[in-house]
């Protein structure tokens, strides 16, 4: 038996692996794609654009995982059962729920693995990922100033200064005709790029300021703290669960919010804790459909088509299930269903 199981294992994990790079290849080169703008827009470098979306791997591997696990149970048995390998295992006295043991043990390690990522790995690569997508928007690495030249900062906003020296500028003119009621033109000797919660601010010294609304009003000053009001974290990441750690993501179930805030809070809730399950629940419904209808008398053709059906089924109910989550209660019941299937299928599995 542990030759066989030794056997099975390795052609699972050969078959994970590839279809594991290849999926995760393909979804990562399409946000590559749909993320491109941060090159071609922002002058984004392509060293901290790689560095950007690298950050994105884990969260596309915790999506596809569970069908990656189901197409790999379901290759390896299929292909077994056309080469007639698992016949001669049953002829010799193996039964479904031993030969299934591979696939639940294989199954079951990717669950520990997936939950690992879903609880810690995840929240704190997506953390990263829209800090650091914050930063290379509208941050100062963003804004590249160029010595003797009009920037285009946004639409209406132009800068134009002497000297550039890393963070410091001099002889500094802006303009500000986003607000066409009040248009601003700003002259000052010196001036620092900080950046802010709000986002960037241009912090200018011994100047003048020129307003234009129904009339002209003029001025001078010291200092004047320039915010160019591009966009706050706080706006441009909204209400983004995914960044939230999974301990704080609890302490928002208890918070009185939005019935549409808790049913993102708990849909991400039960994607982070369930959903590894899946990998389980499909790996065991796919071995099952695939070893009960071997033995039948005529085998069963169309069984690839009714594990793939089952599996299109379940994740339907279960992401149905997860977009009405609404309080604890609603998630027990969702947990018990998920439970209970597992259960179910192991039963049916193990009975000979």
């Amino acid at each position: 038996m542990g030759i066989i199981n030794k056997y099975f294992s390795k052609q699972l994990v050969a078959i994970f692996v590839m279809l594991l790079l290849i999926l995760t290849g393909l979804a990562w080169t399409m946000q590559v794609m749909a993320m491109m703008k941060l090159l071609l827009n922002y002058g984004v470098n392509f060293g901290s654009f790689i560095g950007l979306i690298a950050l994105l791997i884990p969260f596309i591997v915790s999506i596809i995982v569970p069908f990656v696990t189901f197409i790999a149970v379901i290759f390896v048995y299929n292909k077994s059962i056309s080469d007639n390998e698992i016949s001669v295992m049953m002829a010799s006295g193996l039964s479904p729920w031993q030969l299934a043991r591979p696939a639940m043990w294989f199954a079951g390690i990717l669950t520990a693995l997936n939950l690992i990522l879903n609880i810690w790995i995840v929240p704190v690569s997506q953390s990263y990922f829209y800090d650091t997508q914050w930063n290379l928007r509208y941050g100062l690495a963003h804004l590249k100033l160029q010595e003797s030249a009009f920037t285009t900062i946004t639409d209406g906003l132009v800068v134009y200064v002497d000297k550039v020296s890393g963070h410091d500028i001099s002889q500094v003119m802006l303009s500000d005709t986003r607000n066409k009621k009040t248009e601003l033109a700003i002259f000052a000797e010196t001036g620092k790029l900080v950046t802010t919660p709000r986002g960037m601010s241009i912090v200018m010294e011994n100047g003048s300021l020129q307003a234009r609304n129904n009339s002209m009003i003029t001025g001078t000053f010291d200092t004047f703290d320039m915010d160019l009001n591009l966009a706050t974290k706080e706006s441009s990441s909204s209400f983004r669960v995914r960044r939230i750690s999974t301990t704080d993501l609890l302490k928002y179930t208890g918070k009185e919010t939005s019935e549409k805030h808790r049913k993102i809070v708990f849909n991400e809730l039960s994607n982070r804790v369930l959903m590894p399950f899946m990998n389980l629940i499909l790996a065991i419904i796919c071995s099952t459909i695939l070893l009960k209808t071997s033995i039948l008398r005529r085998r069963a053709s169309f069984s690839p088509a009714l594990a793939v059906l089952s599996m299109a089924i379940v994740m339907t109910i279960y992401m149905t299930c997860t977009n009405m989550l609404e309080t604890w209660s609603d998630f027990g019941m969702l947990a018990a269903g998920v439970f209970g299937i597992l259960g179910l299928v192991l039963m049916v599995l193990h009975k000979k």
